[in-house]
């Protein structure tokens, strides 16, 4: 099996005690205890492993998922809570352009009286008067909706 031997999978005892526990114990992710099975499967220490078909037919992965769990291994150094917990982001998640003063300004423009020629606010028209003001990040109608939902403001 090609991964094994470019990947290989070596566990101490400790860390297969702890990764047979993971999979026994039930109270973690499915994803985790997922990965913690194929590495035992895949556990060279033990002695000959079973060919990657094998593995994954009885794991019920695919050989995909068998590989990239070894590439990690390797990578990682050998870390087992590394290998079969989710993998912390590479980059931050993209700040909202709503914060709590846009907001304010956004719920005060909605509850003022609607521009000349119109009966009330719509998403849309608001949409359009955000655009104007400089203060305010343009946003969408549906950002300026969830907005409004979120604080129960009625558009009426």
């Amino acid at each position: 099996m090609r991964s094994q031997k470019k990947w290989p999978v070596r566990l101490t005892v400790r860390d297969r005690e702890e990764l047979v526990r993971v999979t026994t114990a039930g109270v973690r992710g499915a994803s985790v205890i997922m990965r913690a099975r194929v590495l035992l499967a895949l556990d060279t220490s033990v002695g000959e492993v079973d060919s990657k078909e094998v593995i994954a037919t009885r794991l019920g992965v695919s050989g995909e998922t068998l590989r990239l769990v070894a590439k990690r291994f390797t990578e990682t150094g050998g870390d087992v809570h590394a290998t079969i917990a989710r993998k912390k982001r590479d980059l931050p998640p993209v700040p909202s352009p709503v914060t709590g003063e846009v907001e304010a300004r956004l719920i005060a423009m909605a509850c003022s009286q609607p521009p000349q020629g119109y009966a009330r606010w719509s998403l849309r028209l608001l949409e359009k008067h955000v655009a104007l003001v400089e203060d305010i990040p343009d946003l969408d109608h549906s950002t300026i909706g969830r907005v409004l939902k979120k604080r129960n403001c009625a558009l009426t």
